[in-house]
């Protein structure tokens, strides 16, 4: 235990406040001019004394290579954690939170694994491959625990997120190797979890708030200098499709109070951030509760032949407003949204995307299936035909804009008849961007409790091959379509494959690789240069694929002044 403030006084080895630091000449002047220390008379010319030899010694040893600066932020000896993110977008912004949280806490951030004294997993429960791709991890750990030094504390192991909430008894009682368990809702308390287990327990929190939006916390952006960033503006689901863990492992729809996305997206802006993307589970279905005035506000209509399983829910501040204020901050800013719901696309929203430069024109629509029987039994509140008839609503209302998607395949009771209708969907609305997977059966699921996963695995492969295959060809004609157009790319950096080639993204989101060449400033502010990250490039397309444009550069510009010069 150290020694109090007194005690120290007592000692000599603390002053009091304002009292003037004591050196060896004012200890010596204290006692008398002309004085030694306890003795009499004549003065002794000053010499040297041990300091002075030990000094001169110092001097002549040569000086060790000096230690890099510490981090921003860091603290010497403080325990150093190692985050590492699987999944969705949103365990990449949980991670910021986690993070950002631990920072204030006093931990310190490393990128070197055998550094880390905690190492958290922040995990995706959504399919059975993202959970063993963490058993995989795990094994990993154990054996890195196994090789620590005796000397050294042993690590403390953590799973973050959606596996966490699902799969806690599991996860600590297999094998003993985990040692904190916290869920979505429960990353304000990873402090108190990891003094737990530096005790040697294990410790957990998993409990579900109906309130918890981490509001208050600004995430630590773990890309630093980074052009893009993710803003977290809901957490939860109350959709209850039948095949979803989400509900589950993240609960119940909450939004954030718009004020508090606001302060985040200026912060964003203020760093240098050149596209944000507003995240949620169903995005779209934001409605800030916060404000009172705003509390007996109806309901906006849902899209035209889409339904719910739960009734409407009147009051707060909705999508569309929260769209509207995030698009005035700052007009050099790209805004993205996902994942959103195809049942909450009113006309405000699409005329909002159509009329403001800086929010992207694409738009992730899931479809998850092209089968109405299948989508009935997937609970998604709509059939195949209210779906196209938003697609066509959509590019009606924003010309040119890009459309991705998600599909199942191999779902309960998918027959190859179903299977052939999402086929001919892929066809019919040519995604520019899609996701697709095989059906994977999750517990607590309407699914797992009422259906029958009765699609053997090979014929579920043999259908996701075909759909990416279709996918691939119907996006290629999509993409070609661009070929000779002038596209806006934001540069993110250089290309993974050629140093030579920068990489960016569309408006579209389409990634779009060009040459690294000396470039004209089309405002003429700027002299002629490369291109940086967070800079605008205007670029001609010469040939793409299913998921490249390739191009020539033009110049640069900023995003107002290609938007008015189309």
């Amino acid at each position: 235990m150290l020694p109090g403030a007194r005690a120290l006084r007592a000692a000599g080895l603390l002053r009091p406040p304002g009292a003037a630091p004591r050196t060896g000449a004012s200890r010596r002047a204290s006692c008398g001019p002309g004085q030694r220390p306890g003795g009499r008379g004549a003065a002794l010319p000053a010499g040297p004394d041990l300091r002075h030899f030990l000094r001169a010694a110092a001097a002549r040893q040569p000086r060790p290579p000096q230690e890099p600066p510490p981090e921003p932020g860091s603290v010497p000896g403080a325990p150093k954690v190692y985050l590492e993110t699987y999944g969705c977008q949103m365990n990449v912004n949980d991670t910021e939170i986690a993070w950002a949280i631990l920072q204030k806490s006093g931990y310190a951030r490393t990128k070197e694994l055998d550094e880390a004294d905690v190492v958290l997993l922040v995990t995706c429960s959504v399919r059975e491959k993202a959970e063993q791709a963490i058993w995989n991890r795990l094994q990993h750990l154990k054996a890195l625990k196994a090789r620590q030094a005796p000397a050294r504390a042993p690590l403390r192991v953590g799973i973050l997120g959606c596996m966490a909430e699902r799969l806690k008894e599991e996860i600590l009682h297999r094998e003993k190797l985990v040692d904190v368990v916290a869920g979505p809702d429960a990353y304000r308390d990873l402090p108190r979890l990891l003094a737990v287990a530096e005790s040697g327990q294990q410790a957990a929190n998993v409990l579900l708030s109906l309130d918890e939006t981490y509001a208050d916390i600004l995430p630590v952006q773990t890309s630093a200098g980074g052009t893009t960033a993710f803003v977290s503006i809901m957490r939860g689901c109350d959709n209850m499709c039948s095949y979803c863990i989400v509900p589950f492992t993240r609960g119940r729809e909450r939004s954030r109070p718009i004020a508090s996305i606001l302060q985040e997206v200026r912060m964003l802006s203020d760093q240098g951030v050149k596209e944000v993307t507003l995240l949620g589970q169903n995005v779209n279905s934001f409605r800030d509760l916060s404000e009172v005035q705003f509390q007996s506000v109806a309901a906006p209509g849902l899209s035209r032949g889409f339904s719910t399983v739960y009734k409407a829910k009147p009051g707060g501040l909705r999508f569309s407003h929260l769209l509207d204020q995030v698009s005035r901050i700052d007009p050099e800013m790209r805004i993205r949204f996902t994942s959103p719901h195809p049942k909450d696309f009113p006309d405000e929203v699409l005329q909002l995307i159509q009329e403001r430069h800086n929010i992207c024109k694409h738009l992730h629509l899931p479809a998850q299936s092209g089968s109405t029987r299948v989508l009935e039994a997937m609970r998604r509140g709509y059939t195949r035909e209210a779906y196209l008839e938003l697609v066509h609503h959509v590019r009606d209302s924003i010309p040119g804009v890009s459309l991705s998607s998600d599909f199942i395949t191999g779902f309960c009771g998918e027959t190859e008849e179903d299977h052939q209708q999402t086929v001919s969907l892929l066809r019919e609305v040519r995604y520019n961007v899609g996701f697709l997977f095989a059906y994977s059966m999750r517990q607590k699921t309407r699914a797992h409790r009422r259906l029958q996963d009765d699609v053997p695995a090979d014929v579920k492969r043999r259908r996701l091959e075909q759909l990416i295959a279709t996918f691939r060809e119907e996006a290629a004609r999509a993409n070609a379509a661009l070929v000779g157009q002038a596209q806006l790319v934001l540069v993110e950096g250089p290309s993974k494959r050629s140093a030579s080639e920068l990489c960016g993204r569309n408006d579209g989101n389409i990634k779009v690789i060009f040459p690294d060449a000396e470039l004209e400033d089309a405002a003429e502010c700027r002299a002629p240069g490369r291109a940086q990250p967070g800079d605008y490039v205007m670029v001609k397309v010469t040939s793409a694929s299913s998921q490249t444009l390739r191009g020539v550069p033009l110049c640069r510009t900023t995003l107002s002044r290609a938007a008015a010069s189309h």
